[in-house]
């Protein structure tokens, strides 16, 4: 075992990752959000003293540490899945194209949805076993959404091409 790998090792003994990694993430998240939302006006330290409150009372047990156990994990695979896609993407179609970025979100989404669902699963959420029993029927619903507004968008007024104008080019 290497020298990392004894220091990651001694921060996991130390609650690292289980206590102090997850209050900084949500500490950060819900004074970024009253910030933004500016409810308490410019008064930064109502705003962190909620956010203070609010990370400590989410390690007060054990499920915070487990769920982002499960899911940040997961969620490196999902990404290093989509950098791959926009890699091969960028490689041999038009990025810039609408209808790419149109795939790319929906793969992005359902890369999203599994992460969610595998991390529910895994911690015993009931959601977790509906969505492996259903997945199909979720599936194919989104689908026939997805061909109903292509068949309603594509349905609107043709443009006309106009007629050669040579005196536009003088």
């Amino acid at each position: 075992m290497g020298v990392i790998d004894e220091l990651l090792v001694k921060w996991e003994e130390a609650g690292f990752f289980s206590y102090l990694l997850p209050f900084l993430l949500i500490f950060a998240l819900v004074f970024g959000i009253l910030t933004k939302v500016n409810i308490f006006k410019d008064n930064k330290a109502v705003n962190g003293i909620i956010a203070l409150a609010v990370a400590l009372m989410s390690l007060q047990f054990s499920f915070v540490s487990d769920f982002f156990s499960q899911i940040f994990p997961r969620l490196g695979v999902g990404l290093a899945i989509i950098l791959g896609i926009l890699i091969l993407v960028g490689l041999f179609m038009d990025p810039g194209s609408n209808a790419i970025n149109y795939i790319l979100l929906g793969i992005g989404v359902i890369v999203f949805g599994a992460v969610l669902i595998q991390s529910a699963s895994a911690i015993g959420w009931e959601s977790g076993q509906w969505w492996s029993d259903n997945w199909q029927v979720i599936i194919g619903a989104i689908f026939i959404v997805i061909i109903i507004i292509v068949i309603i968008g594509g349905s609107g007024t043709k443009k006309t091409p106009q007629p050669f104008n040579p005196n536009l080019w003088k």
